[in-house]
């Protein structure tokens, strides 16, 4: 992903003829920024040809919507995104296009905070300006005639502390539409202190979403899935008004199947998120929807099959 944003940033850097040039005479590798991969997508789009790479990528990245597609078609937003302000590897501007392009009517930017360092998390002065181009960026939107309605809603990925508390103050959550609540560290606590973590986590009336819960990996540096009482979790989620999110990276697919028809059976919400950190990767919901469907979970429990005012109001509903 960064090695394209950089080939794309040399590419109009250079300009068109001299990149046509070099594509002719074979050096277009020899400008630093562009490698084998990202010379061969050039070249091919220089000479109108599809190319190798980007075939392959599209056949591994069709996906079979299956019993999900009532519940895709009833989305109506994405609730967990990642920017070039923490990990993510597009802008903010990017990630809204893409969105836009899907079909969504709104966006939820949840870059991580401070706590995650390794993602580059914001600080509440980082966030304050991230809100501040958010709020810029819905100013283009407004005005744009093909726009149609579509906005970025703003949002944060906040760490669930060991003790339960969150990474950010009330005062900063409070000023956000959405909050994620996820956990990304000291994943092997024994099952009553993971339990009472996740507890105090959704209970805190600015927390909105449960993120990827079990926080397992299934594919590439394998992780098992975090301990914890699921009935209590699940009570604490009805009880609070906080969804659980059906994570859909495919490497997560958080909950797991049997934890997910265990949560079917509460009068929970879900959220069915990307946890996009790229434009392509917003096309993942399928995977969640296949998962909801399958657990007998309907779109009257998807808290983004809501339109943005109405997902607002529940949001705010138990701020």
């Amino acid at each position: 992903m960064r090695a394209f944003q950089r080939a794309i940033e040399v590419v109009n850097e250079v300009g068109l003829a001299e990149i046509e040039r070099r594509v002719a005479d074979g050096t277009l590798t020899d400008l630093a920024g562009i490698g084998t991969s990202t010379g061969a997508v050039i070249s091919a789009a220089v000479r109108r040809e599809e190319g190798e790479y980007l075939r392959k990528l599209d056949e591994r990245s069709r996906i079979d919507i299956g019993a999900g597609a009532p519940i895709r078609k009833a989305l109506r937003g994405d609730c967990h995104s990642h920017t070039v302000w923490s990990d993510g590897g597009a802008t903010v501007r990017d990630m809204a296009a893409a969105a836009r392009a899907l079909g969504h009517e709104y966006l939820v930017v949840t870059d991580h905070s401070p706590r995650l360092t390794v993602a580059h998390g914001l600080s509440e002065e980082r966030l304050a300006d991230q809100l501040d181009e958010i709020a810029e960026v819905n100013k283009e939107l407004a005005t744009d005639p093909e726009n149609h309605g579509f906005r970025l809603l703003t949002g944060c990925e906040v760490d669930i502390l060991v003790d339960g508390s969150l990474d950010l103050p009330d005062e900063i959550l409070a000023r956000l539409d959405i909050v994620v609540a996820s956990a990304h560290s000291k994943l092997r606590l024994p099952e009553p202190e993971m339990t009472r973590r996740m507890v105090l986590a959704v209970a805190n009336p600015h927390v909105d979403i449960l993120g990827h819960c079990t926080n397992r990996k299934i594919v590439g540096t394998r992780r098992p899935p975090s301990e914890f009482d699921s009935a209590i979790v699940w009570a604490a989620c009805e009880r609070f008004d906080t969804a659980v999110e059906i994570n859909c990276r495919p490497e997560r697919l958080d909950p797991p199947d049997d934890l997910l028809a265990e949560l079917a059976d509460w009068d929970v919400k879900v959220a069915i998120d990307t946890d996009a950190h790229a434009p392509g990767q917003l096309e993942w919901q399928p995977y969640g929807c296949e998962k909801a469907a399958a657990a007998g979970i309907g779109t009257d429990r998807v808290v983004n099959a809501l339109g943005a005012d109405d997902l607002l109001a529940w949001a705010g509903a138990h701020d």
